[in-house]
């Protein structure tokens, strides 16, 4: 039996690294599927958001005395949180279809230049960095629902609630810092 060319092992090997070059790099259309997922939670997470809007709104409409105004108000941040979410859940899908799948060409189409850079996801730290700061955001609007509802009842209790609105207002302001860096 005589042994194969070099020539043909060559082209063999090189055919066969292409085809599988090829295969690995249709298979990041898998990550088709959580973009797919996070777009669908956004969509909900907005409907949600409306929804306690909804709710909030038709309570104020209900009883005008400031009886249940905390309540409400409390709600109203729900909302707010859950359109938070939604928007985390956007940039996420965003971010991973921008990264993995291909660049969104309509964006460059129909935006002026000023807004184009709204989302735009260059690296996994810049989705990173955005997803954190929507994420952080997100807290702040949770631990302000649960602030309005605090009941202050001794000294202690003042002073943990003056270190909480302390610790929010910190956080917001090292938000802004990382935007002008």
């Amino acid at each position: 039996m005589r042994p194969l060319s070099k020539n043909f092992q060559s082209s063999f090997r090189s055919s066969f690294e292409k085809r599988f070059e090829v295969l690995i790099w249709r298979f990041r259309l898998v990550s088709i599927l959580p973009v797919l997922m996070s777009l669908l939670g956004s969509v909900g997470c907005f409907i949600l958001g409306t929804a306690e809007e909804l709710k909030a709104f038709s309570g104020m409409l209900k009883s005008l005395d400031h009886s249940s105004s905390t309540k409400l108000i409390g709600t109203m941040i729900g909302g707010i949180d859950y359109y938070v979410i939604g928007i985390a859940l956007l940039i996420f899908g965003y971010g991973i279809y921008e990264l993995v799948v291909s660049d969104i060409d309509p964006r460059d189409e129909s935006i002026p230049e000023r807004r184009r850079n709204l989302l735009n996801i260059t690296s996994l730290e810049s989705l990173k960095q955005k997803l954190s700061n929507v994420i952080v955001v997100a807290l702040i609007v949770s631990a302000f629902k649960a602030m309005i509802s605090f009941k202050i009842s001794s000294m202690l209790e003042l002073l943990q609630f003056c270190g909480g609105v302390t610790l929010l207002a910190v956080s917001a302001w090292l938000i802004g810092r990382s935007h002008s860096d």
